[in-house]
């Protein structure tokens, strides 16, 4: 493969990765704006593709008709789980009155959620493009083309999870599994943009051991996807606690959470603590200009504003801006240690 086109790939998988950070930036507005249900249907708006901006420009009936249209999915989708045996799951659906509640209609809901939509479609396209380009890599990196079309495919079914997740009003643990998926496919996008670049590269060879910190880096990512499972959790907590007191007091709402809340605030202590030794080991480890100091100077970065975050959340009554900021470097702190573990589990221990 020549230089050109490696470098090619390499820079649309770089843009690809921020595209879908974007995309969890967008679906973190959506989420602390509430507006999730902004469009009752989908892939349409109101079965429009330019959404209404008044209540004149909605179709007639269309409480009914999306009602109607939501039962006959969720039972579809009930019947799959039935066959994954999730009966449990299918019957919580079958029998949950709250998913046929309809919003009044709120133009800038609606429009905060379209564009979410769309930004997800300019994401799919993006990663097509990934996939079609990484057809050059078929000889030289089979692996890279694999996953790349592999996750065009991942794509389409978080495409169609969303829709699940508007059929079943916002259902907590299909939003959680929705979020999970997005962590799935950023995974894909970073490890095939690591491989391309290290493609050409000779491995990295220090003469310390790196057994340990590849092995708090592993803890890390873990109890990072805990952290944003609970923190998916807390907002759903948050979105029942909301509807029950009409969106009022809003600074008494986090303390209405209860234990998913105290875990998740406290799992952030132990999110510290692990990177920060990992960034010490890697300040000890790598010097100078060495990309694993500068991914963990990103993560250092990246974890205050978390923090920040997530004070402000928790004293100043949930504002939506730092909600959609928390949800984003979330998902970037998980981003770069997943890359800084594909570094360092590269690098080799000098032998004498």
């Amino acid at each position: 493969m020549n230089p050109i086109s490696h470098a090619k790939f390499t820079r649309l998988n770089l843009i690809t990765i921020g595209v879908t950070l974007l995309v969890i930036l967008a679906g973190g507005i959506v989420r602390s704006t509430g507006s999730g249900m902004g469009c009752p249907d989908w892939p349409k708006c109101f079965d429009q593709y330019i959404p209404p901006t008044s209540v004149e420009q909605l179709p007639a009936d269309y409480k009914e008709k999306y009602t109607a249209e939501r039962i006959e999915k969720n039972e579809r989708f009930a019947k799959s789980l039935d066959k994954l045996g999730k009966k449990h799951l299918a019957d919580q659906i079958r029998h949950d009155k709250s998913i046929l509640e309809h919003e009044e209609f709120n133009a800038a809901k609606t429009w905060t959620e379209y564009l979410n939509r769309l930004a997800g479609a300019v994401t799919g396209f993006f990663m097509l493009a990934l996939a079609i380009y990484s057809y050059k890599y078929r000889k030289v990196a089979k692996r890279i083309f694999i996953l790349s079309v592999l996750n065009v495919f991942v794509v389409g079914f978080q495409a169609w999870l969303g829709s699940i997740v508007v059929s079943t009003n916002l259902l907590q643990w299909v939003v959680t599994v929705h979020m999970l998926l997005a962590l799935v496919i950023l995974a894909v996008q970073v490890y095939t943009y690591h491989y391309a670049r290290q493609l050409y590269k000779d491995r990295v060879v220090i003469v310390s051991n790196m057994g340990w910190l590849k092995v708090l880096i592993i803890s890390s990512l873990v109890v990072s996807t805990v952290q944003i499972i609970l923190g998916t959790e807390v907002r759903e907590a948050i979105d029942t606690i909301s509807k029950e007191l009409f969106n009022q007091e809003r600074a008494t709402w986090v303390s209405k959470v209860g234990d998913a809340f105290i875990y998740h605030r406290d799992l952030a202590i132990l999110v510290a603590v692990l990177n920060v030794l990992i960034y010490k080991i890697v300040m000890d480890k790598f010097g100078g200009k060495a990309t694993e100091l500068r991914v963990g100077n990103s993560i250092v970065i990246v974890l205050i504003v978390q923090v920040l975050s997530g004070l402000l959340l928790s004293n100043f009554a949930l504002p939506p801006y730092a909600q959609a900021i928390h949800i984003l470097f979330s998902t970037l702190l998980f981003t770069l240690q997943f890359y800084l573990y594909l570094l360092v589990y590269r690098t080799s221990t000098y032998k004498h």
